[in-house]
Order: C-alpha cells, then sequence, then structure tokens
C-alpha cells in the first residue's frame, strides 16, 4: 500500500496512479476511500505542473458545451443573434463581441478566460 506522498518524479506518479486504480472503488468514508482522495488531489497537482492542458479555442468550447449538453445552434440565439450570426461566429467569419462573452459565460458557464482568448478568423466567401 503506498502512502500518500508528495509525488516528484514519474516513478512516483505511475506508483500513484497504480494506487488509484487499486482504491478506484473504495466505498465512502472508510481509509481507503480518504487514501483514493488524497492520492487523487497529489495526481491532479502533478498532472498540473508537468503535463499542463491548453485551453480550448473560444470556438471549440462553444462548440463542446453545446454538444455536451445536447443543445444545437438554435440555442444560441438569445445569446448571439440570427441563425446567420450564429453561422458566421462558428464558422471562424466574425469574432465574438464582448456582449456574446458575457452572455455565453451567463447562460451557458463557458469560463470568460476561455472565450476571451483570441483566435484566427477566416475570410468569408466572395
Amino acid at each position: 500500500m503506498l502512502e500518500p506522498r508528495p509525488i516528484r518524479t514519474e516513478a512516483d506518479y505511475h506508483a500513484a496512479l497504480a494506487e488509484i486504480e487499486r482504491l478506484f472503488d473504495a466505498k465512502v468514508n472508510t481509509p481507503e476511500y480518504d487514501r483514493l482522495e488524497v492520492l487523487t488531489t497529489l495526481v491532479e497537482a502533478y498532472e498540473q505542473k508537468h503535463y499542463p492542458i491548453e485551453s480550448p479555442d473560444p470556438i471549440a468550447a462553444i462548440l463542446y458545451y453545446l454538444e455536451s449538453r445536447g443543445l444545437s445552434q438554435h440555442d444560441l440565439e438569445a445569446v448571439i443573434g440570427t441563425q446567420v450570426q450564429i453561422a458566421e461566429i462558428l464558422n471562424r467569419q466574425q469574432p465574438l463581441t464582448l456582449d456574446m462573452i458575457r452572455l455565453l459565460h451567463q447562460q451557458l458557464g463557458i469560463p470568460a478566460d476561455v472565450l476571451i482568448q483570441p483566435y484566427s478568423l477566416i475570410e468569408k466567401p466572395a
């Protein structure tokens, strides 16, 4: 049994992952479950430092939030506007406005720090 301690090396990391896998079905309010929670926190901290995940660009985030919540582009009308405007935004032909960013954050819960990131636009076809 691995006692929780700081994860400093890849070997420590893999040992912690193996112990998490072993404890994965631990019952709540048991010492094993407490150890699982501590190890999970330590692994998350190690991964954030050594394997950071880049934030998605704003359009990818919007599409992910729609899909993960079973929503369609029509559900964006109250936030972005007409279907034409929605299509232009999602096709990267128009940038998000500050008002759109605020509403996407407030109504869909998309983190504002993701939505304000710069992203490339594509020229509209002539």
